[in-house]
């Protein structure tokens, strides 16, 4: 499994440590306003909003640790506390004169990055709003005294400012010192948080691809797997052959003509058999199948049927439509799915045995039809979900083993279709497959 990095339990995590600098932050640049340069700031109410702060982010320390879950409200609600506790801090200080007035932006950056767009526009909203009120409504902040004064003085002429402009506006000097000192803060804050959640991002992004290229692999064998077993359930039939021609040489039966003939079936099933292990070998490979039209890749792959099954008569396929049929690539183990389908059709009604083609902009219709007796109830129920036979033990060509279905629906289902088995009209049964146009030919790596 692959761990989310940007989960909202992770970024609560980043966010306690950078709250402790904030934290740390606010309470040196009260002390250092009032205790060095004595300016007359209301400390209590001031240093009572730093402490609770300081309590929440103990709190929230303590419950990240316990590995519980957080969702997407409990992080929008903790940014909100800091934009309150900031707009708080600032109404005691100036308000919106305050050079620190857009460290209410923080928090909505680090929203951005990882809440869902309702959370953002919500703290959007919250920190425009604080803003607006702290333009009418705060504390002015005394003009500078003492060594307020002189320290604007020396700011003054370290940074080259015109003595006119110092002298008219007092202060004018450490409100650009403290412009500047909040970008720098801002700028580490916003840095280092990117930067964590953006190495996150190409680590997550990392470990996706890999994940991607272990599922294609994994992929690969189940496909081959199911090929595997289709062909151990497919070569039933020329094993079950070739087992009663030996024992009826075995026995001597017949003369030397039909002996010859019999040695000659044997032959033909030991190269179908050979023929079938070469498919599973052939299906290891990696490079895509030839395009074919629709209609001529059921051709061929009916005629390949008819080597197993040459009693069965089956029409000439027949689209229901005279245009164009689609181009497609057909995996190996879709053939044998669809082949699989027909034995069962063959086995119900050797004599009767219909394919029809039918095609659309989005998918591939493909009807089996056949006369049998139907399809009983109780195992139309389990079709596809299990390995289930309607069929007897004693078939000497299936042997009853019931997975032939069931592993035609899943090899269909990977392709990202779908097979539907229901009555049909005068008797007998219909097995329609849809397979969706987009699977069957997919653009070659």
């Amino acid at each position: 499994m692959i761990p989310n990095t940007l989960h909202p339990a992770s970024v609560l995590g980043r966010l306690v440590a950078l709250r402790w600098f904030s934290i740390l932050a606010q309470g040196l640049t009260i002390f250092f306003a009032a205790g060095w340069l004595n300016i007359a700031l209301p400390l209590l109410p001031m240093l009572a909003a730093v402490l609770f702060l300081t309590l929440v982010n103990i709190i929230t320390w303590w419950q990240v640790g316990k590995a519980r879950p957080v969702d997407d409200g409990e992080l929008f609600a903790q940014l909100c506390l800091d934009v309150l506790v900031l707009a708080w801090l600032l109404f005691f200080a100036g308000g919106a004169e305050n050079p620190f007035i857009s460290l209410l932006l923080l928090p909505l950056t680090i929203g951005a990055v990882v809440l869902p767009v309702r959370y953002i526009w919500a703290m959007a909203v919250m920190a425009f709003a604080a803003y607006t009120l702290l333009v009418f409504f705060n504390q002015p902040l005394p003009p500078p005294q003492g060594r307020l004064s002189a320290l604007d003085a020396a700011l003054s002429k370290t940074c080259g400012m015109n003595r006119a402009t110092v002298h008219q506006e007092g202060g004018f000097a450490l409100h650009v010192v403290g412009m500047w000192l909040n970008f720098a803060i801002s700028a580490l804050i916003v840095s280092v948080f990117l930067a964590r959640n953006a190495g996150a991002l190409r680590q997550r992004e990392r470990e996706i691809h890999t994940f991607r290229e272990r599922a294609l692999r994994q992929e690969r064998i189940l496909a081959l797997g199911l090929l595997a077993a289709g062909a151990a359930h497919k070569l039933g039939t020329p094993l079950s052959t070739m087992a009663v021609v030996l024992r009826e040489m075995e026995l001597g039966e017949g003369n030397r003509e039909e002996r010859a003939d019999n040695l000659r079936l044997l032959l033909s099933q030991v190269e179908r058999c050979k023929g079938i292990l070469a498919e599973i070998a052939g299906a290891a490979s990696t490079a895509p199948a030839a395009a074919l039209h629709a209609d001529a890749w059921l051709a061929h792959l009916v005629d390949e049927w008819h080597v197993l099954r040459p009693k069965v008569r089956l029409p000439s396929i027949h689209p229901d439509t005279s245009a164009m049929a689609p181009s497609v690539r057909p995996d190996r183990s879709l053939d044998q799915a669809l082949q699989s389908l027909l034995d069962n059709a063959a086995d119900a009604s050797p004599e009767s045995v219909e394919l029809r083609l039918a095609w659309d902009t989005q998918s591939l219709t493909v009807d089996i039809l056949d006369r049998g007796q139907g399809i009983d109830e109780r195992v139309a129920g389990l079709l596809g979900h299990t390995p289930v036979s309607s069929k007897s033990p004693t078939d000497d060509t299936t042997g009853g083993l019931g997975i032939g279905f069931f592993l035609t629906n899943a090899t269909i289902e990977r392709f990202g279709g779908e097979v539907e088995v229901f009555d049909r009209e005068g008797g007998g049964t219909c097995t329609r497959v849809i397979l969706p146009l987009a699977q069957l030919n997919p653009e070659p790596t």
